[in-house]
Protein backbone atom coordinates (compact mmCIF):
# COMPACT_ATOMS: atom_id res chain seq x y z
CA UNK A 1 0.00 0.00 0.00
CA UNK A 2 1.35 3.41 -0.97
CA UNK A 3 2.08 5.27 2.27
CA UNK A 4 1.87 8.66 0.53
CA UNK A 5 -1.92 8.33 0.62
CA UNK A 6 -2.06 7.81 4.39
CA UNK A 7 -2.15 11.56 5.03
CA UNK A 8 -5.11 12.29 2.72
CA UNK A 9 -8.04 14.08 4.30
CA UNK A 10 -11.48 13.10 3.03
CA UNK A 11 -13.70 15.43 1.04
CA UNK A 12 -16.65 16.25 3.29
CA UNK A 13 -19.62 18.65 3.38
CA UNK A 14 -18.95 22.20 4.52
CA UNK A 15 -20.01 23.01 8.06
CA UNK A 16 -20.50 26.18 10.10
CA UNK A 17 -18.64 26.25 13.42
CA UNK A 18 -19.54 29.80 14.45
CA UNK A 19 -22.89 30.98 15.72
CA UNK A 20 -25.21 32.15 12.94
CA UNK A 21 -28.48 34.04 12.96
CA UNK A 22 -31.22 31.54 12.20
CA UNK A 23 -35.00 31.19 12.14
CA UNK A 24 -36.19 28.15 14.08
CA UNK A 25 -38.72 25.88 12.40
CA UNK A 26 -41.01 23.75 14.53
CA UNK A 27 -43.89 21.49 13.52
CA UNK A 28 -47.14 23.32 12.58
CA UNK A 29 -45.33 26.57 11.76
CA UNK A 30 -46.04 28.41 8.50
CA UNK A 31 -43.99 26.39 5.99
CA UNK A 32 -44.67 28.71 3.05
CA UNK A 33 -43.43 31.76 4.97
CA UNK A 34 -40.35 29.84 6.14
CA UNK A 35 -39.47 28.87 2.56
CA UNK A 36 -39.77 32.48 1.39
CA UNK A 37 -37.28 33.47 4.11
CA UNK A 38 -34.85 30.81 2.85
CA UNK A 39 -35.18 31.95 -0.75
CA UNK A 40 -34.43 35.50 0.39
CA UNK A 41 -31.18 34.30 1.95
CA UNK A 42 -31.97 33.58 5.60
CA UNK A 43 -30.88 30.46 7.48
CA UNK A 44 -33.54 28.20 8.95
CA UNK A 45 -32.73 25.63 11.63
CA UNK A 46 -34.77 22.43 12.00
CA UNK A 47 -36.02 21.97 15.55
CA UNK A 48 -37.64 19.12 17.53
CA UNK A 49 -38.38 16.51 14.79
CA UNK A 50 -36.02 15.41 12.02
CA UNK A 51 -38.98 15.06 9.65
CA UNK A 52 -39.69 18.80 9.94
CA UNK A 53 -36.85 19.34 7.50
CA UNK A 54 -38.53 17.11 4.92
CA UNK A 55 -41.64 19.28 5.18
CA UNK A 56 -39.63 22.44 4.47
CA UNK A 57 -37.79 20.92 1.49
CA UNK A 58 -41.05 19.66 -0.03
CA UNK A 59 -42.51 23.17 0.18
CA UNK A 60 -39.30 24.67 -1.26
CA UNK A 61 -39.48 22.33 -4.26
CA UNK A 62 -43.14 23.20 -4.79
CA UNK A 63 -42.37 26.93 -4.63
CA UNK A 64 -39.43 26.84 -7.05
CA UNK A 65 -41.22 24.66 -9.62
CA UNK A 66 -43.76 27.46 -9.99
CA UNK A 67 -40.92 29.82 -10.93
CA UNK A 68 -38.72 27.48 -12.98
CA UNK A 69 -41.21 26.08 -15.48
CA UNK A 70 -38.78 25.57 -18.37
CA UNK A 71 -38.42 21.79 -18.86
CA UNK A 72 -35.37 22.07 -21.15
CA UNK A 73 -31.95 20.89 -19.97
CA UNK A 74 -30.90 24.51 -19.34
CA UNK A 75 -34.13 25.26 -17.48
CA UNK A 76 -33.88 22.21 -15.27
CA UNK A 77 -30.25 23.00 -14.50
CA UNK A 78 -31.28 26.48 -13.36
CA UNK A 79 -33.99 24.96 -11.17
CA UNK A 80 -31.56 22.50 -9.56
CA UNK A 81 -29.07 25.30 -8.94
CA UNK A 82 -31.72 27.47 -7.25
CA UNK A 83 -32.95 24.52 -5.16
CA UNK A 84 -29.43 23.62 -4.08
CA UNK A 85 -28.62 27.20 -3.06
CA UNK A 86 -31.81 27.69 -1.04
CA UNK A 87 -31.98 24.19 0.46
CA UNK A 88 -28.47 24.50 1.88
CA UNK A 89 -29.76 27.33 4.08
CA UNK A 90 -31.82 24.74 5.94
CA UNK A 91 -29.58 23.69 8.83
CA UNK A 92 -29.35 21.14 11.62
CA UNK A 93 -27.33 21.80 14.75
CA UNK A 94 -25.04 18.82 15.42
CA UNK A 95 -24.27 18.28 19.11
CA UNK A 96 -21.52 15.89 20.20
CA UNK A 97 -21.38 14.56 16.58
CA UNK A 98 -25.03 13.51 16.75
CA UNK A 99 -28.38 14.86 15.53
CA UNK A 100 -30.33 16.04 18.61
CA UNK A 101 -33.72 15.72 16.94
CA UNK A 102 -36.57 13.29 17.58
CA UNK A 103 -36.57 10.31 15.19
CA UNK A 104 -33.28 11.45 13.63
CA UNK A 105 -31.03 8.77 12.10
CA UNK A 106 -27.72 7.81 13.66
CA UNK A 107 -24.97 8.73 11.18
CA UNK A 108 -21.43 7.54 11.92
CA UNK A 109 -19.89 9.85 9.31
CA UNK A 110 -20.56 12.85 11.59
CA UNK A 111 -17.86 11.59 13.94
CA UNK A 112 -15.57 9.93 11.37
CA UNK A 113 -15.40 12.92 9.01
CA UNK A 114 -15.29 15.64 11.71
CA UNK A 115 -12.97 14.28 14.43
CA UNK A 116 -11.71 17.76 15.30
CA UNK A 117 -15.09 19.28 16.18
CA UNK A 118 -18.18 17.99 18.02
CA UNK A 119 -20.70 20.83 17.71
CA UNK A 120 -21.50 22.55 14.41
CA UNK A 121 -24.20 23.45 11.89
CA UNK A 122 -24.62 21.41 8.71
CA UNK A 123 -27.14 21.67 5.88
CA UNK A 124 -30.13 19.33 5.89
CA UNK A 125 -29.48 18.06 2.30
CA UNK A 126 -25.90 17.17 3.28
CA UNK A 127 -27.25 15.23 6.25
CA UNK A 128 -29.61 13.37 3.91
CA UNK A 129 -26.69 12.44 1.67
CA UNK A 130 -24.56 11.33 4.60
CA UNK A 131 -27.42 9.24 6.00
CA UNK A 132 -27.92 7.41 2.70
CA UNK A 133 -24.17 6.79 2.42
CA UNK A 134 -23.97 5.55 6.01
CA UNK A 135 -26.76 3.02 5.45
CA UNK A 136 -24.91 1.59 2.41
CA UNK A 137 -21.65 1.58 4.38
CA UNK A 138 -23.19 -0.34 7.29
CA UNK A 139 -25.19 -2.77 5.17
CA UNK A 140 -22.53 -3.41 2.55
CA UNK A 141 -23.03 -4.41 -1.08
CA UNK A 142 -22.76 -8.03 -2.08
CA UNK A 143 -20.51 -8.44 -5.15
CA UNK A 144 -21.18 -11.92 -6.48
CA UNK A 145 -18.25 -11.86 -8.92
CA UNK A 146 -15.99 -11.41 -5.86
CA UNK A 147 -17.98 -13.70 -3.57
CA UNK A 148 -17.80 -11.02 -0.87
CA UNK A 149 -19.31 -7.70 0.20
CA UNK A 150 -17.79 -4.23 0.07
CA UNK A 151 -18.58 -1.32 2.38
CA UNK A 152 -18.35 1.91 0.33
CA UNK A 153 -16.83 5.02 1.85
CA UNK A 154 -18.64 8.36 1.94
CA UNK A 155 -18.55 10.24 -1.37
CA UNK A 156 -17.40 7.24 -3.40
CA UNK A 157 -19.16 5.83 -6.45
CA UNK A 158 -20.32 2.24 -6.17
CA UNK A 159 -22.32 0.12 -8.63
CA UNK A 160 -25.95 -0.88 -8.19
CA UNK A 161 -25.94 -2.95 -11.39
CA UNK A 162 -23.36 -5.64 -11.98
CA UNK A 163 -23.49 -6.71 -15.62
CA UNK A 164 -20.23 -4.90 -16.41
CA UNK A 165 -18.50 -6.72 -13.54
CA UNK A 166 -19.66 -10.04 -14.98
CA UNK A 167 -18.17 -9.09 -18.36
CA UNK A 168 -14.84 -8.26 -16.73
CA UNK A 169 -14.92 -11.49 -14.73
CA UNK A 170 -15.58 -13.46 -17.92
CA UNK A 171 -12.59 -11.84 -19.63
CA UNK A 172 -10.29 -12.29 -16.62
CA UNK A 173 -11.05 -16.01 -16.41
CA UNK A 174 -9.94 -16.46 -20.05
CA UNK A 175 -6.95 -14.10 -19.94
CA UNK A 176 -3.70 -16.08 -20.35
CA UNK A 177 -1.16 -13.26 -20.62
CA UNK A 178 1.36 -11.96 -18.10
CA UNK A 179 -0.01 -11.01 -14.68
CA UNK A 180 3.14 -9.31 -13.44
CA UNK A 181 1.74 -5.75 -13.35
CA UNK A 182 -1.68 -4.10 -13.67
CA UNK A 183 -2.83 -0.48 -13.49
CA UNK A 184 -6.41 0.56 -12.76
CA UNK A 185 -7.42 4.12 -13.60
CA UNK A 186 -10.36 5.46 -11.57
CA UNK A 187 -10.44 2.86 -8.81
CA UNK A 188 -13.77 4.04 -7.31
CA UNK A 189 -14.87 1.54 -4.69
CA UNK A 190 -12.07 -0.87 -5.66
CA UNK A 191 -14.10 -3.72 -7.17
CA UNK A 192 -12.09 -4.10 -10.40
CA UNK A 193 -8.78 -4.09 -8.53
CA UNK A 194 -10.15 -6.71 -6.14
CA UNK A 195 -11.19 -8.80 -9.15
CA UNK A 196 -7.63 -8.49 -10.49
CA UNK A 197 -6.25 -9.71 -7.16
CA UNK A 198 -8.60 -12.68 -7.09
CA UNK A 199 -7.48 -13.61 -10.59
CA UNK A 200 -3.78 -13.75 -9.86
CA UNK A 201 -2.47 -10.16 -10.15
CA UNK A 202 -0.20 -9.39 -7.18
CA UNK A 203 1.09 -5.94 -8.19
CA UNK A 204 -1.63 -3.40 -8.96
CA UNK A 205 -1.37 0.39 -9.03
CA UNK A 206 -4.82 1.94 -8.61
CA UNK A 207 -5.39 5.67 -9.05
CA UNK A 208 -8.25 8.11 -8.58
CA UNK A 209 -8.77 11.88 -8.40
CA UNK A 210 -11.29 11.41 -5.57
CA UNK A 211 -9.60 11.38 -2.16
CA UNK A 212 -12.52 9.50 -0.64
CA UNK A 213 -12.12 6.69 -3.17
CA UNK A 214 -8.46 6.30 -2.21
CA UNK A 215 -9.29 6.33 1.52
CA UNK A 216 -12.15 3.87 1.05
CA UNK A 217 -10.15 1.38 -1.05
CA UNK A 218 -7.26 1.63 1.40
CA UNK A 219 -9.57 0.61 4.24
CA UNK A 220 -11.27 -2.13 2.22
CA UNK A 221 -7.95 -3.56 0.98
CA UNK A 222 -6.73 -3.83 4.57
CA UNK A 223 -9.97 -5.49 5.66
CA UNK A 224 -9.76 -8.01 2.82
CA UNK A 225 -6.03 -8.69 3.22
CA UNK A 226 -5.16 -7.20 -0.19
CA UNK A 227 -3.06 -4.28 1.07
CA UNK A 228 0.26 -5.81 -0.07
CA UNK A 229 -1.03 -6.29 -3.60
CA UNK A 230 -2.55 -2.85 -4.29
CA UNK A 231 -0.58 0.41 -4.37
CA UNK A 232 -2.84 3.46 -4.28
CA UNK A 233 -2.12 6.66 -6.16
CA UNK A 234 -4.06 9.91 -5.67
CA UNK A 235 -3.82 11.70 -9.00
CA UNK A 236 -5.23 12.31 -12.46
CA UNK A 237 -5.01 9.30 -14.79
CA UNK A 238 -1.36 8.13 -14.83
CA UNK A 239 -0.02 11.06 -12.79
CA UNK A 240 2.80 9.95 -10.43
CA UNK A 241 2.83 6.52 -12.13
CA UNK A 242 6.13 5.46 -13.70
CA UNK A 243 5.40 1.76 -14.32
CA UNK A 244 4.49 -0.05 -17.50
CA UNK A 245 1.70 -2.59 -17.20
CA UNK A 246 0.65 -5.89 -18.74
CA UNK A 247 -2.98 -4.85 -18.24
CA UNK A 248 -4.45 -1.35 -17.90
CA UNK A 249 -8.07 -1.31 -16.69
CA UNK A 250 -10.34 1.71 -17.01
CA UNK A 251 -14.03 1.89 -16.16
CA UNK A 252 -14.59 5.52 -17.19
CA UNK A 253 -17.71 7.64 -16.70
CA UNK A 254 -20.43 6.55 -19.11
CA UNK A 255 -22.21 9.86 -19.73
CA UNK A 256 -20.89 12.88 -21.61
CA UNK A 257 -21.01 15.99 -19.44
CA UNK A 258 -23.12 18.94 -20.47
CA UNK A 259 -22.42 20.88 -17.29
CA UNK A 260 -19.44 21.97 -15.20
CA UNK A 261 -18.32 18.96 -13.20
CA UNK A 262 -17.84 18.98 -9.45
CA UNK A 263 -15.24 16.86 -7.68
CA UNK A 264 -16.13 13.39 -6.45
CA UNK A 265 -19.06 11.33 -7.68
CA UNK A 266 -19.94 13.83 -10.44
CA UNK A 267 -16.63 13.01 -12.17
CA UNK A 268 -17.28 9.29 -11.72
CA UNK A 269 -20.51 9.56 -13.72
CA UNK A 270 -19.79 12.17 -16.41
CA UNK A 271 -16.81 12.66 -18.75
CA UNK A 272 -15.51 15.78 -20.43
CA UNK A 273 -14.41 15.84 -24.07
CA UNK A 274 -10.71 15.67 -23.35
CA UNK A 275 -10.80 12.71 -20.94
CA UNK A 276 -10.55 9.89 -23.47
CA UNK A 277 -7.89 11.49 -25.73
CA UNK A 278 -5.76 12.17 -22.63
CA UNK A 279 -6.25 8.63 -21.36
CA UNK A 280 -5.29 6.98 -24.67
CA UNK A 281 -2.26 9.23 -25.13
CA UNK A 282 -0.94 8.40 -21.64
CA UNK A 283 -1.93 4.72 -21.81
CA UNK A 284 0.24 4.33 -24.91
CA UNK A 285 3.27 5.24 -22.78
CA UNK A 286 2.36 2.93 -19.88
CA UNK A 287 1.37 -0.24 -21.74
CA UNK A 288 3.98 -2.97 -22.24
CA UNK A 289 4.58 -4.06 -25.87
CA UNK A 290 2.31 -7.11 -25.54
CA UNK A 291 -0.01 -5.51 -22.99
CA UNK A 292 -3.79 -5.09 -23.08
CA UNK A 293 -6.06 -2.15 -22.28
CA UNK A 294 -9.43 -3.22 -20.90
CA UNK A 295 -12.16 -0.58 -21.03
CA UNK A 296 -15.56 -1.12 -19.46
CA UNK A 297 -18.13 1.17 -20.99
CA UNK A 298 -21.79 1.49 -22.01
CA UNK A 299 -23.76 2.76 -24.97
CA UNK A 300 -26.01 4.76 -22.61
CA UNK A 301 -24.68 8.14 -23.72
CA UNK A 302 -25.59 7.28 -27.32
CA UNK A 303 -29.01 5.99 -26.25
CA UNK A 304 -29.73 9.28 -24.47
CA UNK A 305 -28.28 11.45 -27.25
CA UNK A 306 -27.75 9.91 -30.69
CA UNK A 307 -25.43 12.79 -31.61
CA UNK A 308 -22.89 11.77 -28.96
CA UNK A 309 -19.94 9.95 -30.58
CA UNK A 310 -18.63 6.76 -28.99
CA UNK A 311 -15.22 7.79 -27.57
CA UNK A 312 -13.60 4.34 -27.95
CA UNK A 313 -14.77 3.93 -31.54
CA UNK A 314 -13.56 7.48 -32.21
CA UNK A 315 -10.10 6.56 -30.90
CA UNK A 316 -9.88 3.46 -33.09
CA UNK A 317 -11.04 5.36 -36.17
CA UNK A 318 -9.03 8.53 -35.80
CA UNK A 319 -5.71 7.57 -34.23
CA UNK A 320 -3.00 5.10 -35.02
CA UNK A 321 -2.28 4.05 -31.45
CA UNK A 322 -4.32 0.91 -30.80
CA UNK A 323 -6.13 -1.95 -32.46
CA UNK A 324 -9.26 -3.73 -31.23
CA UNK A 325 -8.61 -7.25 -29.91
CA UNK A 326 -12.05 -7.93 -28.45
CA UNK A 327 -15.46 -6.30 -28.00
CA UNK A 328 -18.07 -7.91 -25.73
CA UNK A 329 -21.59 -6.59 -25.08
CA UNK A 330 -24.23 -7.51 -22.55
CA UNK A 331 -27.77 -6.31 -21.88
CA UNK A 332 -28.25 -4.33 -18.68
CA UNK A 333 -30.70 -5.91 -16.31
CA UNK A 334 -32.90 -3.87 -13.96
CA UNK A 335 -31.60 -3.41 -10.42
CA UNK A 336 -34.58 -5.40 -9.16
CA UNK A 337 -36.88 -7.99 -10.79
CA UNK A 338 -39.75 -5.79 -9.63
CA UNK A 339 -38.39 -2.79 -11.54
CA UNK A 340 -40.37 -1.94 -14.66
CA UNK A 341 -37.98 -0.51 -17.23
CA UNK A 342 -39.73 2.53 -18.67
CA UNK A 343 -36.67 4.73 -19.30
CA UNK A 344 -33.90 4.71 -21.88
CA UNK A 345 -31.95 2.07 -19.97
CA UNK A 346 -34.13 -0.59 -21.56
CA UNK A 347 -31.90 -0.16 -24.65
CA UNK A 348 -28.61 0.05 -22.74
CA UNK A 349 -25.81 -2.44 -23.22
CA UNK A 350 -22.59 -2.61 -21.22
CA UNK A 351 -19.42 -3.18 -23.18
CA UNK A 352 -15.95 -4.56 -22.62
CA UNK A 353 -13.26 -3.46 -25.06
CA UNK A 354 -9.78 -4.96 -25.22
CA UNK A 355 -7.21 -2.89 -27.10
CA UNK A 356 -3.56 -3.57 -27.88
CA UNK A 357 -0.71 -1.66 -29.48
CA UNK A 358 -1.15 -1.29 -33.20
CA UNK A 359 1.59 -3.31 -34.85
CA UNK A 360 3.79 -1.45 -37.24
CA UNK A 361 3.61 -2.66 -40.83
Amino acid sequence: MNNSTESLNANRPDIITTEVETISFYRKMDTKATVLEMIEGKYVIVEEYYSNGLEVLAELKKNLLKTYTDKSFKGQREYRSAFREASHRLLIKVVDNKLPLKKAPSIGWLEILYPEVKDFYISYPDVQGMNSSWQWHKKGIEIKTLDLSIYPYYGTYFPTRFDHLKLFDKWLKKYDGSKEKAIEIGVGSGILSFQLVQNGFDNITASDTNKNAIIGVREEAKRLGFEDKISLNYGDLFENCEEKADVIVFNPPWLKAKHKLEEGIDKAMYYEDELFPRFFEQAKQHLKPEGKIVLIFSNFSEVVDKETPHPIIEELRNSNRFRKDLHLRRDVRASSKRTKRTDNRVNEKVELWVLAHKKEK
